[in-house]
């Protein structure tokens, strides 16, 4: 069968799953995408500085590392369905007793402490696991539309919150957001996400089982060179990138901009990241894969040079939003579908879990980073001089990766 009938008898197939996936993926970050519009009113209610009011995300971003290969575990063990409908409850009931802060210190953490629960079982080894048993020739668009959750939640978090905190009160905005968002993703994900593994789905499927499935042993895996380059990769991505986007809000508001008009540029993140992720799946699948991944990685380091030269413009706001949408809107699937072509999907929960780790470092400790440099100097300047140094870092990493052992086809 030709690439293209394959790709298409796949979609046949299994097109709901990566559609399911996305959504599943979206409650995934409702942490990082939906606490800009919150900052503001939580920190001028309760005194707290940038940085107190971004340790949570810093809390979850460790307590995800800490257990990304045990979750990658447990996926290749029960299967990803019963860990991600598991995560969508825990996550968004997390998510809304933030609503229920009382300005404590110790109170805000403990409520970061429970979402950070809720964020373990919601990474992306359980999307990509799901998706990548049911995809071979067209995995790289499969991975991309999965990743476009992120999109959607980037596209719609900030107006929906600005828009409930201005109706409601962040209170309720907290709670209001969390509710529409398990209405809407756990009946799907309930009725269409199951991979090859999961119990009461078809196991017909183009890959097969990852116990079945071509792949290194995890011993194998972690003597690569191709796993450390990814692993500096992911976290001098997400350490800089993520703190960019969440104070995205506040660095456009501390240039001039209103506080909904903030708001309406930061969307446009998650708009273009859906292109981006469109995009990079569709040539990934046609290109090598390091090179595509590569130039995407280089694409910050030009919205960062807008902010840090022309950030009160709003020709400029735009442009860099813009950049940064079409990257983040790729990162991870750049990442997962060359952890699939170099390490196979046999030890992939595992291998790709480690990835995922270095991942939740970057967030934990990006928008703490940000905070604080805000918080140290009075301005974003220097967070974004050093963003423009880690992409052109990570980008090389990407570059000099190789040819994968597990190509598409073989």
């Amino acid at each position: 069968m030709s690439a293209t009938g394959a790709a298409w008898t796949e979609w046949r197939r299994h097109g709901t799953l990566p559609l399911a996936a996305a959504l599943g993926y979206s409650t995934a970050v409702l942490h990082v995408y939906a606490i800009g519009p919150f900052m503001g009113p939580v920190t001028e209610e309760f005194g707290f500085s940038r940085a107190q009011a971004s340790v949570g995300i810093t809390i979850a971003g460790l307590v995800a590392a800490a257990m990304s290969v045990p979750i990658g575990l447990l996926v290749d063990r029960v299967g990803p369905r019963r860990v991600g409908l598991l995560g969508v409850f825990l996550m968004t009931l997390a998510f809304g007793l933030l609503g229920t802060a009382t300005g404590s210190t110790m109170n805000w953490i403990v409520l970061w402490c429970l979402i950070s629960i809720g964020n373990l079982f919601l990474q992306a080894t359980v999307w990509t696991s799901a998706v990548a048993t049911r995809f071979e020739a067209s995995r790289g668009l499969a991975f991309a539309i999965t990743f476009s959750g992120a999109s959607l939640a980037a596209t719609v978090y900030p107006i929906l919150g600005t828009w409930l905190i201005g109706a409601y009160g962040w209170r309720v905005g907290f709670m209001g957001l969390a509710a529409i968002w398990f209405l809407l993703v756990f009946p799907v994900m309930f009725f269409f996400f199951r991979g090859a593994e999961d119990k009461g789905g078809s196991h017909e499927t183009v890959v097969g089982s990852p116990s079945a499935a071509p792949g290194v042993s995890v011993a194998e895996g972690v003597r690569m060179r191709a796993f450390y380059q990814l692993l500096l990769a992911c976290g001098l991505f997400t350490f800089t990138a993520l703190g960019i986007i969440v104070h995205f809000v506040p660095i456009l508001i501390s240039g001039g901009a209103e506080r909904l008009a903030a708001a309406q540029v930061a969307s446009l993140i998650g708009i273009f990241s859906l292109i981006g992720r469109l995009g990079t799946g569709f040539l990934l699948d046609r290109l090598p894969s390091q090179f595509v991944g590569a130039f995407v990685f280089l694409l910050p380091i030009l919205a960062c040079a807008l902010l840090y030269l022309d950030g009160a413009n709003p020709l400029s706001q735009s442009v860099a939003a813009a950049c940064f949408g079409l990257t983040v809107g790729a990162e991870v699937d750049v990442i997962a579908y060359l952890a699939s072509r170099h390490f196979g999907l046999k030890n992939y929960g595992v291998l790709f879990g480690a990835m995922v780790g270095a991942f939740a470092l970057g967030v934990a400790f990006g928008p703490l980073a940000a905070g604080a440099a805000y918080d140290l100097y009075g301005s974003y300047a220097q967070f974004l001089l050093g963003t423009m140094v880690a992409m052109a870092v990570s980008s090389l990493a990407l570059a000099t990766l190789g040819r994968p052992r597990f190509a598409a086809g073989h």
